[in-house]
């Protein structure tokens, strides 16, 4: 499946987010074309996952892939508890931090048994374990990718192993919108800050529909603080009586399972 427009390099391109990212503070922000704001979260994001993030993770099955990254703390949780994950963004300051929360030793050891790694890639390139992975994260808004959800969602149905599990953060409301922005650090900025790209904002209700048509099927909704997340499976004849409610055990890295989705040769972009 190919890209949609500018979905590839719209984060890296947006110097005041590697900015953000390696200062690990904001202001940020996502600009619309009519000058309306959506505040970015710079400081949660670059902080350790908190208890919100770690009720998500707590759902999540076996191999989990981590879509649009960012500064990877929820990538470092996931290794912390022994799974088997890939963050991937397309920003090189994201990976950059993502590797640097997972200590150098481990990121180096990623292809030998090691439980966490990140690469600098779009979600629409190719992608180690394609068909493989147990679990994927659209978390702070990623469901936005690219401007598209019904391209994105197909494509994480591609992403998944049948009965795989989809966890998205959605926004609250039923809201379903796509539009131009940039990402700018200051609220006057000029219009060439950042380069503009195509964003799509979801609630579950939104989510749901677009889910449907990929083959995807809803099995969870809830709110947690001011937060909205849907678990959804792909589809698949054993997982009916499955679900998405928090695993009695977590999954550890000597799980052959676990490894098989990161693959052999790939190559961390750092």
């Amino acid at each position: 499946m190919s890209s949609p427009p500018t979905a590839r390099v719209a984060w890296a391109a947006a110097d005041p987010y590697a900015t953000a990212l390696r200062s690990g503070r904001g202001p940020l922000f996502l600009r619309r074309a009519d000058g309306w704001l959506l505040p970015l979260e710079v400081e949660r994001w670059c902080a350790r996952a908190d208890r919100i993030d770690r009720e998500v993770l707590d759902r999540c099955e076996g191999a989990v892939l981590d879509v649009g990254c960012g500064p990877g703390r929820l990538v470092a949780e996931l290794a912390a508890r022994g799974r088997s994950v890939l963050g991937i963004d397309v920003s090189d300051a994201a990976v950059e931090h993502t590797a640097q929360r997972l200590g150098s030793a481990v990121f180096e050891r990623a292809l030998e048994g090691g439980v966490g790694q990140a690469l600098r890639r779009s979600v629409f390139e190719p992608l180690p374990g394609e068909g493989h992975w147990d679990t994927v994260l659209l978390m702070d808004g990623n469901i936005g990718i690219g401007g598209d959800p019904a391209a994105l969602l197909e494509r994480v149905t591609g992403l998944l192993r049948p009965g795989g599990l989809l966890i998205a953060e959605t926004v609250r409301g039923d809201v379903d919108e796509r539009a131009r922005v940039q990402v700018v650090d200051v609220v006057d900025a000029p219009r060439g800050t950042g380069v503009p790209f195509l964003w799509a904002r979801l609630g579950t209700a939104a989510l749901l529909r677009y889910a449907g048509r990929a083959g995807l099927r809803a099995v969870a909704q809830w709110e947690s603080g001011d937060r909205c997340f849907a678990a959804l499976r792909a589809r698949s004849a054993r997982s009916a009586s499955r679900s998405a409610e928090p695993p009695k055990s977590t999954a550890v890295i000597s799980s052959q399972r676990a490894r098989k989705p990161l693959g052999d040769n790939v190559v961390a972009d750092r």
